[in-house]
């Protein structure tokens, strides 16, 4: 938690909002904001070697310390100084032992101590170190406890979150907005947006970090209305948003298609002059996610000098849409050209896009910059590769790209198993799934999507079924309403109805149209009528519009000679189709 407490609000004179249905977002007037005055706090000093990052430097002046004052004790001062300087260098062992070194410390040497562990991924560490200062009789400062709040979100420890909270509530540091920022930020990354909304509505003085900390909170909960309701409500309080703020706000509108609040929040933007790199990608990435890549690619023309992120967030956002794909490899020819530094998550989102578009040409030219530029051993990067040539239907190279992985995670051996699986190889599936097995690789619940997919699609059906079981019995995956369907269509194809349809009847997930649209189809094949018309009624009350639904019904209906039934399901499915444009073909 940055100790930072931004107090900045908008200019008190009159001023006109309107209220908006699409987010509750506020159109804010011609605003400039007033001078960025930030006061800085701090719990304790910083060495004034820490800002030229001279590591060395800095241990030889330790050294000569130590000779200097072997004779006398440690001084308290300085060595809270050098626990802060190792521990900005994360060197958590220098810093625990000028620590454990000194005969006496102040609260600001333990919150040094407790600040170095959460800040350099110990969390348990720092919690322990916390209650140790607690029994030794230290009073812990409001910058201790939003540490040892910290340290309890990065451990993702509610309980010990609790035990936090009641200490702060109990000392005078209980209403101060550096540590109410900090449990609240711990409550929501616990997952308890209850408790944080609870704290933040106690706030009685809310500045921006307070903010920013509910508003990411729910965004990465996905509570992504909730977020941007709270932004309304940010600006009708007056207080002025920071660069946080937006790109928050930003990734909420992105996340539920919002373009005019995005336009909203891009106006505010130009008002109060928040155009920086990061903002920018931020709403590169929003226009491009509501679809509108027009305004997207215009902001990307309108940069000075575009970087990295900024080039990533218009060719990601290219990516979603087929139809964009060209312009997506064009960017890139451009970026190659104006020499700009290529990064392997770029890579991975062209290789998506040759993926999709079964592009071997262009995604083998990438292949061979990754290679040439020695970019090899991104797990992200190798997955890419393999999906790619996968969908393009070159399983050779695919399998290839997967062997020369240095490492294999599971979304590698998931990714070849899906290939394996839609191209009816469903032997290679089970053989690379006990591959994988072996190799102590934990399958998570896409992988026995695909797996169960591939046993369906290659009849094997008591594998498949093995599969289902295990999944459960072995693993302790509970399946979701997408597994029942795929189990359920793999017992209707090798003619198992009745176990199928019991199958259905006791599922624990809300069925779907894929699986009733499994058991009509398999009914057709097999034969089984009153079977077929209970699937069929299922699926005439979830999607009544579905014309190929009616299609399925009356030609089972056909093969098994009730013409009467099949000549009304051939009405009824005239009737939903009116009004469809007729498909035809271009030759």
């Amino acid at each position: 938690m940055n100790p930072q407490n931004q107090t900045n609000k908008l200019p008190s004179a009159p001023s006109t909002v309107v209220y908006l249905d699409c987010g509750n977002l506020l159109q804010l007037p011609s605003l400039r904001p007033a001078s960025l005055t930030t006061s800085t706090s701090a719990g304790c000093g910083r060495p004034s070697f820490i800002g030229s990052n001279a590591f060395r430097e800095g241990k030889s002046v330790h050294c000569r310390i130590i000779l200097e004052s072997s004779a006398s004790p440690p001084d308290l001062h300085l060595s809270t100084k050098l626990v802060i300087f190792y521990s900005h260098f994360g060197d958590v062992a220098a810093a625990r032992r000028v620590f454990y070194g000194m005969p006496h410390r102040s609260v600001v040497s333990w919150t040094a101590m407790v600040s170095s562990y959460t800040k350099n991924g110990r969390p348990r560490e720092a919690l322990e170190l916390f209650a140790l200062m607690l029994r030794s009789g230290t009073r812990p400062n409001q910058f201790t406890f939003g540490s040892a709040a910290s340290a309890c979100s990065g451990a993702r420890c509610a309980r010990s979150g609790e035990q936090v909270h009641a200490c702060a509530a109990k000392g005078r540091f209980a209403r101060d907005m550096f540590v109410q920022s900090a449990l609240m930020d711990m409550h929501l990354r616990c997952g308890s947006v209850a408790d944080a909304s609870r704290l933040f509505a106690e706030t009685e003085r809310k500045d921006v970090v307070s903010w920013n900390a509910l508003i990411r909170g729910f965004v990465e909960r996905r509570h992504y209305s909730d977020a941007l309701g709270l932004f309304s409500l940010m600006l009708r309080d007056a207080m002025l948003p920071d660069h946080f703020t937006f790109g928050s706000a930003l990734k909420a509108c992105g996340a539920v298609s919002a373009l005019s609040n995005v336009e909203l929040i891009h106006n505010c933007i130009i008002k109060l002059g928040y155009w920086d790199e990061k903002v920018v990608t931020s709403l590169i990435d929003s226009y491009a996610k509501c679809r509108s890549l027009s305004s997207a690619r215009m902001i990307y023309d309108s940069m000075c000098e575009p970087d990295l992120m900024s080039s990533t967030a218009l060719i990601n956002g290219y990516s979603m849409y087929r139809n964009h794909s060209e312009d997506a490899m064009k960017l890139f020819c451009k970026i190659y050209r104006d020499g700009l530094r290529i990064d392997g998550f770029l890579l991975s989102s062209l290789l998506a896009i040759c993926a999709n578009i079964a592009s071997i040409k262009f995604g083998a030219q990438i292949h061979a910059y990754i290679c040439k530029k020695q970019l090899m051993g991104d797990a992200v990067l190798d997955n890419a590769l393999v999906d790619m040539y996968a969908k393009a239907g070159e399983f050779s190279d695919a399998r290839r790209a997967f062997d020369e992985m240095p490492h294999r995670n599971v979304i590698s051996w998931t990714s070849l198993i899906t290939a394996y699986g839609k191209n009816g190889f469903g032997e290679d599936a089970v053989t690379l799934f006990d591959k994988m097995e072996e190799d102590g690789v934990k399958p998570n619940e896409v992988t026995f999507l695909a797996l169960l997919s591939a046993c369906s699609h290659s009849g094997l059906l008591n594998k498949g079924m093995e599969y289902f079981t295990s999944m459960m019995s072995k693993y302790g995956i509970n399946p979701r309403a997408e597994h029942y369907s795929t189990a359920i269509d793999l017992l209707a194809r090798g003619g198992q109805l009745e176990d199928a349809w019991k199958l259905a009847q006791k599922m624990n997930a809300e069925p779907n149209s894929s699986m009733y649209g499994a058991m009509l189809g398999a009914c057709k094949i097999h034969g089984n009528v009153p079977l077929g018309e209970t699937a069929a009624k299922n699926l005439f009350s979830m999607d009544p519009e579905s014309s190929v639904n009616y299609a399925v019904l009356a030609n089972m209906y056909a093969e098994s000679c009730l013409w009467e039934n099949a000549r009304r399901t051939r009405k009824l499915l005239v009737e939903t189709s009116r009004g469809k444009e007729v498909a035809c073909s271009v030759i």
